[in-house]
């Protein structure tokens, strides 16, 4: 089972955990969670308006052994308007790089946060991936 939850931060409300989103799907070959602008195909949506996210930004994969991944996927443009980072409990933060992929370890749980490259917001997305 791999659990999200996700949270919209703008310079504005910092701090506040007000329009929290959750998210789950088993871990079976083939299982997806998406996150970005396009609410038909991702089951957390960011603002609208909140540009710097693409209409599907991060794709959670469950892979043929249970493994889950996440992928920052590319868009139309040649260089976007955020970073990612991603943080595993216990561990710094590191760069996901665009259009790159990482492993979510078994019972693991961590962060990843997209941050504005114009702006003071981001998008912040808890995980936790248990057997």
């Amino acid at each position: 089972m791999l659990e999200l939850t996700m949270a919209s931060v703008s310079e504005a409300d910092a701090g506040a955990t007000a329009g929290m989103q959750m998210a789950d799907a088993p871990s079976e070959p083939g299982a997806v969670l998406r996150v970005g602008r396009d609410r038909a195909v991702c089951r957390l949506a960011t603002p609208d308006d909140w540009l710097f996210v693409s209409r599907v930004h991060l794709e959670f994969l469950c892979g043929p052994d249970g493994t889950w991944q996440v992928t920052w996927l590319r868009g139309t443009h040649a260089e976007p308007s955020s970073e990612v980072r991603l943080a595993l409990q216990g561990h710094p933060p590191q760069p996901l790089p665009y259009g790159g992929t990482a492993k979510l370890p078994h019972n693991a749980s961590g962060e990843l946060v997209i941050v504005d490259r114009t702006g003071p917001r981001s998008v912040n997305v808890g995980f936790y991936h248990e057997l």
